[in-house]
């Protein structure tokens, strides 16, 4: 018995649309690395890039459990001395750029490689319900209906 190893001609692709209306970020953040790494293939091989290309719309309306809002907070360095900042997700997600909670989680929950960067470029987030890529025909995935915890009342 051999192991199968994927290569690029046997990668399929497909465009899912994910609306993340009152979804929670955390559960959504690990449904979408899970399908941009491209695990929920039975032909999956950790070195190539077989996930699937994925648009969420309404990031903006995402949820958090707890005082996640208020208490999680976003570091970063601006690469001076003592250029520690920092912003709660409330700010984020009432800011310019709601997207970048998503992103973020998305990110840090894929390994910190090569091949993680070239897998975000499959993911577009955006915060309204209005994406440019009908052209694509994504499939819409219902992430509400799988399990009834991904879901939060404000």
């Amino acid at each position: 018995m051999k192991t199968y190893s994927a290569t690029p001609a046997d990668i399929d692709k497909k465009w899912i649309l994910i609306d993340a209306e009152g979804v929670v970020l955390g559960r959504l953040a690990s449904i979408i690395a899970m399908r941009l790494r491209g695990k929920h293939k039975p032909g999956f091989t950790p070195h190539m890039d077989m996930g699937d290309n994925i648009i969420v719309i309404n990031a903006d309306k995402i949820q958090m459990t707890g005082r996640k809002r208020d208490d999680k907070v976003y570091y970063w360095h601006t690469g001076y001395p003592g250029g520690i900042k920092n912003r709660t997700a409330r700010q984020i997600l009432e800011g310019n750029h709601p997207e970048r909670v998503v992103t973020k989680a998305v990110q840090r929950m894929l390994p910190g490689n090569k091949l993680s960067r070239q897998l975000m470029t499959n993911l577009r987030v955006y915060a309204g319900t209005e994406h440019p890529h009908e052209a694509q025909q994504p499939e819409p995935l219902d992430v509400k209906s799988m399990n009834s915890k991904n879901t939060r009342s404000a």
